[in-house]
């Protein structure tokens, strides 16, 4: 199991970027899936970027101005969104999967998911 907590969220302006970061506490996170899913007010949760073996996904909403990465020596995976608006306000969560299924043709739902942070809250001003 792999224990992940998230970081980096709070309160922003229209416009602004914000980084967030998902610590699997040294653990080796380069032969997992890593998703960032994210849950707005009273919608459902739902993937927003992952990295699959070193390959990139992202959910049209973020695509253009999302950006996910990992540093494997610091065991953190990077969720970076440019250019926030009111849409982008939600809890964000960052998830992991260890199956080959997962990595080789990529996972997009939270089913697939067995890790998950708890959360960080990200809520984006006028």
């Amino acid at each position: 199991q792999l224990p992940l907590v998230e970081s980096g969220g709070g309160l922003v302006q229209t416009g602004s970027s914000l980084r967030l970061s998902c610590d699997a506490s040294g653990r080796t996170i380069s032969s997992y899936t890593l998703g960032w899913f994210r849950q707005p007010p009273g919608k459902e949760r739902a993937l927003v970027a992952r990295l699959s073996g070193g390959v990139p996904y992202y959910a049209d909403s973020v695509k253009g101005r999302a950006t996910i990465s990992a540093d494997n020596a610091r065991s953190t995976v990077y969720l970076q969104i440019d250019n926030l608006d009111a849409e982008d306000t939600a809890v964000y969560y960052c998830a992991a999967s260890g199956s080959y299924r997962c990595l080789k043709y990529g996972c997009y739902t939270q089913d697939d998911y067995r890790d998950w942070g708890q959360g960080t809250q990200v809520s984006v001003s006028a």
